[in-house]
């Protein structure tokens, strides 16, 4: 049975971001302008829950390519005004609209030169009036049972600044390329950086055997390096063939010892596949999982025909991408 008391609650914080989607409009577009213009930095101000969600939107921001911080609104008053210069935007949140906090710091703030923008759920608030820009939640109730906790309000600015962040992403062409510089640690990090040739295998790890070599030989070749599988060159040395441990299990179950007899290029499959080597590794990993192989050859950036390389799945899922 559901609990009816979480369900009410969801209930009203959707109802309270349906009311946010009507409060978009030319203010929205006016802060987005500002803040995409901006030639200094972004700076966050709030306190108490406010500040909790000014924080994470200072990092949302900065995530994607505006340079931003949280600047608490006590911290402010004594001191880190500092922190603060004329060409900066401050974004400054207060459900009531009405912090003494907030209202202290903001005369200091317009005589540094900065611009403003307030975020509140009260359009006739002192804040709101004050800062050039105004952008109001929607939110006239909390969720609680009580009125009082910062549910729905929270859960509006939350869902308003990644809304500001992105559209201020937009509007400054911001790319998947410029994500990864800001990103290089963990998982996704290896996602948006890590290339092929940081992790495939070269010189004389590569299994390479000509075409003329008999299939005995072959198998000891693909044994010995470890991959499951040799490329087949011609005699000029380009790539004409691959042969895996599997093509060799099931020739032999067709052919028996009649096998070893035969010539690589007999068994190969044409035309292996390769990739360059500065491909990212998450995509050498899709086109494996799109023709259902384990390996690829990789070849130089500039020359498709320079085999330099070879990549196996088990590389690739090790990196943990």
């Amino acid at each position: 049975m559901p609990n009816k008391s979480a369900i009410k609650l969801i209930t009203a914080e959707i109802s309270a971001l349906e009311s946010l989607l009507k409060t978009i409009d030319e203010s929205f577009d006016h802060a987005t302008s500002l803040i995409a213009s901006c030639s200094g930095k972004i700076i966050v101000v709030g306190i108490g829950k406010s500040g909790h969600v000014g924080n994470k939107m200072a990092a949302t921001f900065a995530s994607l390519g505006t340079p931003a911080f949280f600047l608490h609104a006590v911290d402010a008053a004594h001191g880190d005004l500092g922190m603060i210069a004329n060409e900066d935007v401050c974004i400054l949140i207060s459900y009531s609209g009405q912090s003494d906090e907030l209202l202290d710091i903001l005369k200091p703030i317009r005589r540094i030169g900065a611009d403003t923008v307030a975020i509140t759920g009260n359009p006739d608030s002192a804040l709101a009036k004050q800062c050039d820009f105004h952008l109001d939640i929607g939110v006239r109730s909390e969720a609680d049972p009580l009125g009082l906790a910062p549910t729905s309000s929270s859960t509006a600015t939350l869902v308003l600044g990644d809304a500001l962040a992105i559209a201020v992403m937009e509007t400054r062409g911001f790319k998947e390329e410029d994500f990864a510089v800001r990103h290089p640690g963990g998982v996704l990090g290896k996602k948006l950086l890590l290339t092929v040739d940081q992790i495939f295998h070269k010189d004389d790890e590569i299994p390479l055997i000509d075409k003329d070599i008999k299939i005995q030989e072959a198998l000891l070749i693909i044994s010995e390096k470890g991959l499951g599988f040799t490329g087949v060159v011609n005699d000029t040395g380009s790539l004409i063939g691959i042969i895996t441990d599997g093509d060799i299990r099931r020739g032999f179950e067709k052919g028996g010892q009649e096998l070893f007899n035969m010539t690589a290029e007999y068994l190969m499959t044409d035309s292996p596949k390769s990739i360059p080597a500065n491909i990212l590794a998450i995509k050498a990993l899709e086109i494996m999982e799109e023709h259902s192989i384990t390996s690829l050859f990789v070849h130089e950036t500039e020359d498709p025909d320079k085999l330099c390389g070879v990549v196996h799945i088990h590389d690739l899922l090790n990196t943990g991408i």
